[in-house]
């Protein structure tokens, strides 16, 4: 496996961009069928390039245009934001406040940097298969929550290339909806509350909201490998001390001597279950410390403000982290437990991949490459070049789960438009 040298990003950029860039099954992605005239000529494209330099509102006519200039930039990073009221290349010539954002997929931001509170093993941009956990979880209780809360079908979640995942929700009904109905549901999905000042972010109320409930189904499935055995967060008095900031006093008094005589943290968290129990039928009213404990350890945290403003950007599908050269991929939902981020290649991988096949490629077929560039500078068999390129790496499964993702958007399309003509013959 090609070890990945940020040095030789410049050198990459242009070959994972001629040859291995999905631009096709992209292009068909923000085009949504063409659902509007010029939904993806009005869509922002920001790039980031070598040395920090940041170029935003740029915006294309077609899939070809799209190509020729990343392969003439050859961005370090691809951000996507909102379509606009006009092309955003041209925002500088529309009347002062004429250029609006319109439309955007409702996205969602998961960074593991937000769970440094609760992760021993790890802090800051650095992860491990111990703390990826927390991702894991967040996928499972987001994407229930977006499909049987919400209604939302199609939803697209992708590895961010280093230390967190995004979703793209991207139903008709998602891309429409205004600042405030967004704001409303990342307020619907935000538990954990409060900055690195707020000791306790979790509180519960007597009766939970069902939506809470399956959460915590979720939860309870991880906790005691993550946040017991993985994390050890009750395995000494320093780490025992910031749970039990987080119960009622009558709580924390009995547990203080408890804890001492256990020898570990599944042991000690049995002892405060027990005690939350014993205070519950007490004091005849719910306390739920240890639930709380459980979400404030385990819960996803959302950056609401990614979620809440329409002309917000967020890094592509396929864009390279420079930092750590692995591609930003969609996830496959039913492989979520498996996924793992260390797995995911990087862009030396699979241009070396790539290098080596060509290598041993018979003669015959390099012909016939060289015909089809010699025959069609650009179009369809440029793209179909493309298409067997990325097929020759290990980015070949991940885009075939990008294409899964596009047939199901394309099969609602063609039953929406179905539905439309049944309602007007009716008429």
């Amino acid at each position: 496996m090609a070890e990945y040298d940020s040095g030789a990003l410049p050198d990459l950029l242009p070959l994972y961009y001629r040859r291995l860039f999905p631009f096709s099954q992209y292009y068909r992605w923000l085009n949504y069928g063409g659902v509007t005239k010029n939904y993806f000529q009005n869509r922002e494209f920001s790039f980031t390039l070598k040395d920090d330099i940041y170029i935003r509102y740029q915006s294309f006519s077609n899939q070809s245009e799209l190509e020729k200039e990343m392969q003439k930039k050859n961005p370090y990073k691809i951000d996507i934001g909102a379509v606009y009221s006009h092309r955003p290349s041209q925002h500088n010539t529309v009347k002062s406040g004429a250029f609006q954002a319109q439309e955007k997929e409702l996205v969602f931001d998961i960074d593991m940097t937000d769970y440094d509170d609760v992760r021993s093993c790890c802090s800051s941009a650095d992860i491990c298969h111990k703390c990826w956990t927390l991702m894991t979880v967040a996928v499972h209780i987001l994407d229930r929550a977006l499909e049987e809360d919400f209604g939302f079908e199609h939803r697209l979640w992708v590895y961010s290339g280093r230390r967190g995942v995004h979703c793209w929700v991207c139903d008709d009904s998602a891309r429409k909806l205004s600042q405030a109905a967004r704001s409303t549901v990342a307020e619907y999905l935000s538990l954990v509350k409060g900055g690195q000042e707020t000791v306790k972010k979790v509180h519960l109320s007597d009766i939970i909201h069902p939506f809470i409930s399956e959460s915590l189904k979720v939860v309870q499935r991880y906790f005691e490998k993550y946040a017991l055995q993985d994390q050890d967060i009750l395995g000494s008095k320093e780490s025992w001390v910031k749970v039990l900031a987080l119960l009622p006093d009558v709580v924390r008094e009995d547990l203080e001597l408890e804890f001492n005589k256990a020898r570990n943290s599944c042991q000690r968290w049995e002892q405060l279950k027990k005690a939350v129990r014993k205070s519950r039928a007490e004091l005849k009213k719910g306390t739920r410390a240890d639930e709380e404990v459980m979400l404030q350890y385990c819960y996803p945290r959302l950056d609401v403000n990614v979620s809440k403003g329409v002309n917000h950007l967020l890094k592509s599908p396929f864009s390279v982290h420079p930092k750590t050269g692995r591609i930003s991929v969609p996830i496959d939902l039913k492989m979520l437990d498996q996924f793992d981020p260390f797995a995911v290649p990087t862009i030396s991988q699979i241009c070396q991949e790539l290098d080596t096949v060509l290598k041993k490629d018979e003669e015959g077929e390099k012909e016939e490459d060289m015909e089809v560039d010699e025959a069609v500078n650009e179009g369809e068999s440029e793209v179909k070049r493309h298409t067997r390129d990325y097929k020759k790496t290990s980015l070949a499964p991940y885009v075939k789960i990008f294409e899964h993702f596009l047939e199901k958007l394309d099969l609602s399309r063609k039953g929406e438009l179905l539905r439309k003509s049944d309602l007007e013959k009716d008429f």
